[in-house]
């Protein structure tokens, strides 16, 4: 089983920037950061292949930077701009939903003035 570890969230004001990391014990070819806000549905923010190709959510296009090392097995979330609505727990996984592994703790992310 892989697991998954990540960190880098913590309090930040509207318009402030964000870099979250997630390391996992093994490959995966295609990983995703998602996140889950209070009340709500986990939903898939990003994702990005082995080959380095990505999707975004709308709400996070432009705003948002999905990257990886494959070396370290390791998957970034630059996130720029952000917004009290970005304010949720991050998690990373497969892209795959049918595929996905045990949740890690996640990375909470606060976004308020």
């Amino acid at each position: 089983q892989v697991q998954l570890v990540e960190s880098g969230g913590g309090l930040v004001q509207p318009g402030g920037s964000l870099r979250l990391s997630c390391t996992a014990s093994a490959s995966i070819f295609n990983m995703a950061w998602y996140r889950q806000a209070p009340g709500k549905q986990r939903e898939l923010v990003a994702s990005i292949d082995r080959r380095g190709r990505t999707n975004y959510v709308d709400s996070v296009k432009g705003r948002f930077t999905i990257s990886r090392d494959n070396v370290k097995n390791t998957v970034y979330l630059q996130m720029n701009s952000l917004k009290p609505e970005d304010t949720a727990v991050y998690y990373c996984n497969n892209a795959n939903i049918g595929l996905l592994f045990a949740w890690g703790q996640g990375t909470q992310v606060t976004v308020s003035s």
